[in-house]
């Protein structure tokens, strides 16, 4: 078990970690979130004893991590994944860290068996892409088959397959009786995989219990109602019999309504009293990613704000007129058209003049459009190309069989 009692780290002025307790217990996959910059690498560091705390400690089954004999057999992390000398294979780096703790040379074919790097064991890490360096830092965790695992961010640059791997492997690691303490952005994989939620905001305790009464305190359950779209008069009639009922409703984007403040066979209550056909009635509960960012909205230190452009566009020169706006761009469904093909796009044909067909659209047999060609002058007609003038009169010749050309010599 993890246990930081009054927790605080200090970098001059700026204060990282403030008076932080909380217990990470076995058993359980116990997620770490917080906005960036919020202090979970800095306490991440600390349970490891990389860093020093200002007031406060942390301790790993009743010791700090600095008093556990063989800490490598009791403590596995993965902080940082590019943390490997370039020049080594995947196999020595894991061996040279098995013959510092005393873990059997054998036990390195193990865990790059486990990871799925067997086959690159013997080529350069410096070469490995992320999803590989991130398999070979929690291999590196698991070389010791500890008890406690700690992963900060373990499923940066993994495919699908990898971060479901990553994620079936914390489950089963915790179904083993290990404590394991995963940090990372990702909410939806959150979901999926933590059973405890341990969340900070500028390096303080916002949060400590279970991801469902988490997501239950930070959101409001709603139920989603949608009248017949040809008869706008029947969800006017119904909002309102909502709202009378006390109900809160909130109109969205595709007509549907959202209800709070009533329970699905109340609002059903309601619509029948009414007179209003309903199309749908169901109940939605918010995301984890909704509730987190309910909890932290208030400490979020980078915030991004709407690109407005404003000076990075040239002006117009004089008498140019602004580009015409497409139509239905911005609209859900709107695809920008495709690029032009290459070889430069079609001069437009003067005017009057049919336009050719080109491209993988043109009638089979249609003469295709001629990118080089250049438009007539306004006023004229376009001139048809001329035969070039006849060479003058050569006397006849009696081909021989060294100029006939063969259809093979055609090439």
């Amino acid at each position: 078990m993890i246990e930081a009692v009054g927790l605080t780290k200090r970098y001059g002025d700026k204060t990282a970690v403030y008076n932080l307790s909380f217990q990470v217990r076995p058993g359980a996959v116990t997620g770490f979130l917080g906005p960036n910059g919020s202090g979970k690498s800095t306490t991440m560091r600390m349970i490891l004893g990389l860093d020093n705390p200002t007031a406060g400690h942390v301790t790993i089954g009743g010791y700090p991590y600095r008093k556990l004999p063989n800490a490598p057999r009791q403590v596995g992390a993965l902080l940082d994944a590019k943390a490997v000398h370039g020049g080594r294979s995947a196999r020595n780096h894991l061996l040279s860290l098995a013959q510092l703790s005393g873990i059997p040379a054998r036990r390195v074919d193990e865990v790059l068996g486990v990871v799925g790097l067997h086959d690159v064991a013997g080529r350069r890490s410096k070469g490995f892409s992320l999803g590989m360096g991130q398999r070979l830092g929690i291999a590196a965790a698991l070389l010791g088959d500890p008890q406690v695992l700690l992963f900060d961010e373990p499923v940066n640059g993994l495919d699908p397959e990898g971060i479901l791997w990553v994620r079936n492997l914390m489950k089963a690691l915790a179904a083993e009786g290990r404590t394991v303490f995963v940090s990372s952005h990702l909410m939806s994989e959150m979901a999926l995989t933590a059973d405890h939620l341990i969340v900070i905001g500028r390096g303080q305790l916002l949060a400590d219990m279970s991801v469902k009464d988490f997501i239950s305190a930070n959101s409001a359950d709603f139920a989603r109602v949608r009248t017949p779209d040809t008869e706008p008069q029947q969800r006017e009639k119904l909002s309102a019999a909502i709202t009378e009922a006390g109900g809160h409703v909130l109109p969205e984007q595709d007509g549907a309504l959202r209800v709070t403040g009533l329970p699905l066979p109340r609002i059903s209550d309601i619509a029948h009293d009414a007179d209003v056909r309903l199309w749908e009635l169901s109940p939605h509960q918010a995301s984890l990613e909704e509730a987190y960012m309910r909890m932290t909205q208030g400490a979020v230190d980078y915030r991004s704000t709407a690109d407005q452009k404003a000076g990075l566009q040239q002006p117009l020169p004089p008498g140019a007129q602004p580009p015409m706006p497409v139509p239905g761009q911005g609209q859900p469904g709107w695809y920008a058209p495709p690029p032009p093909q290459q070889g430069g796009q079609p001069s437009a044909a003067p005017q009057g003049a049919p336009q050719a067909p080109a491209g993988p659209y043109a009638a089979p047999g249609a003469p295709a459009a001629n990118p080089y060609a250049q438009p007539a002058p306004q006023g004229q007609a376009p001139q048809a190309p001329q035969a070039p003038a006849a060479p003058p009169a050569a006397p006849p010749t009696v081909p021989t069989a060294s100029d006939v050309t063969k259809p093979e010599d055609a090439r």
